[in-house]
């Protein structure tokens, strides 16, 4: 029998901003008929898998010379970039009906990072304040590995709950020489050097052709390279979708846990022709499937929020990192036969920094996947 499986993109976002836009998104997530950013409650049926490439890119509103120059003249250790660009790998499985397991290894690019520079030349001479170019740091980022599992699937109210459970291991480099000749400080890295360990739940609801989900993920971040606690973060997001083409987004369209769009590892889920390897046609779990018609177009609104605490050197607080940023990202998603595509843009509603940092100006989620 045919059926048609759409798999949304969750890249759940630890992106960000300054002190914490130098760290790009390590989580990994799932969808339903929807989201791009915020996690799913679906899971991936036993058998199926996925692989893609996601995109991550962050603008940022650059602290200019002058404004760099007066931060070391009254002794602020600023630092300003233009932008974060992170390619990344993903890939997901699952393992059974309810509990997939996905990973996600970037590519972690940022560019033109700048410093304020505050000199003493001695021999009574007056303090010099400059701007130093130390250049962009590129290299493999930390993999990331997460589980979810569905705990609760009641398909006559089509609503769903996941635990999610995973780890950032530290696969990045840490030893990215700036055009000082010097190591950039840890959170300019493409790696942390920290294990850290992620936490959390989602819910998804669906009505028809819509579909809302909720989903949160805490990351407790442990001390890495330079003796840096980069510090912890929160990842909050909300998003409903519609689908305007395409069959229904709920389990009607022949799913147990939904057909419409499903996201797992940060990467839109194909949409194919055919269950998966291993499926028992037999099985309660799946109701009647229906044959596949065509391409599906979701039309996607999300707040996708972050909050990051200020990291630690040397067990010494940085005043000037952490804080709390909400975008509002609307985002379209395309999938048809066995590929699946989609890109969000998030524009900043809420930018509410700790001390002296440059902000996010605009985020854009990108990506497109392959089911196997």
């Amino acid at each position: 029998m045919l059926r048609t499986i759409a798999f949304g993109a969750g890249v759940t976002a630890l992106l960000a901003c300054p002190a914490f836009a130098h760290h790009p998104s390590g989580a990994s997530s799932t969808s339903a008929a929807g989201p791009i950013a915020t996690i799913s409650a679906t899971t991936l049926e036993k058998g199926q898998g996925v692989v893609g490439i996601v995109l991550e890119a962050v603008n940022i509103d650059p602290f200019s010379d002058a404004q760099l120059i007066n931060f070391a003249g009254n002794h602020v250790h600023a630092h300003s970039l233009d932008a974060i660009l992170a390619p990344s790998l993903v890939i997901a499985y699952g393992l059974t009906n309810d509990l997939t397991i996905s990973a996600r290894l970037p590519v972690v690019v940022r560019q033109n990072v700048r410093e304020g520079s505050h000199h003493h030349p001695g021999e009574g001479a007056p303090a010099e304040n400059s701007v130093v170019e130390l250049g962009d740091s590129s290299g493999i980022g930390d993999l990331t590995l997460l589980g979810q599992y569905r705990f609760f699937n009641n398909r006559a109210a089509q609503l769903e709950m996941a635990a999610l459970v995973g780890v950032k291991l530290p696969t990045g480099r840490t030893n990215v020489i700036n055009n000082e000749g010097e190591r950039f400080e840890a959170e300019f890295q493409p790696g942390s050097g920290s294990v850290d360990g992620l936490l959390g739940l989602a819910l998804t609801k669906r009505v028809g052709a819509w579909s809302f989900d909720t989903s949160v993920l805490y990351q407790l971040t442990g001390t890495g390279t330079q003796d840096t606690d980069l510090g912890d973060r929160l990842l909050y997001n909300a998003a409903v979708s519609y689908r305007i083409l395409g069959g229904p987004a709920g389990p009607s369209a022949g799913s147990g846990g939904g057909s419409g769009g499903r996201m797992h590892a940060g990467l839109p889920e194909p949409m194919y022709h055919g269950g998966p390897k291993g499926r028992d046609h037999h099985h309660d779990h799946h109701p009647e499937p229906v044959a596949a018609r065509g391409p599906a177009l979701d039309l996607v609104l999300e707040l996708n929020g972050e909050w990051h605490d200020r990291q630690r050197i040397g067990g010494v607080t940085d005043p000037n990192s952490g804080g709390n940023v909400v975008y509002l990202s609307p985002g379209v998603r395309l999938s048809m036969d066995k590929w699946s595509g989609f890109v969000s843009v998030g524009v900043p509603v809420v930018n509410d920094m700790n001390g002296v940092q440059a902000e996010p100006d605009w985020r854009l989620l990108a990506g497109v996947s392959v089911g196997f």
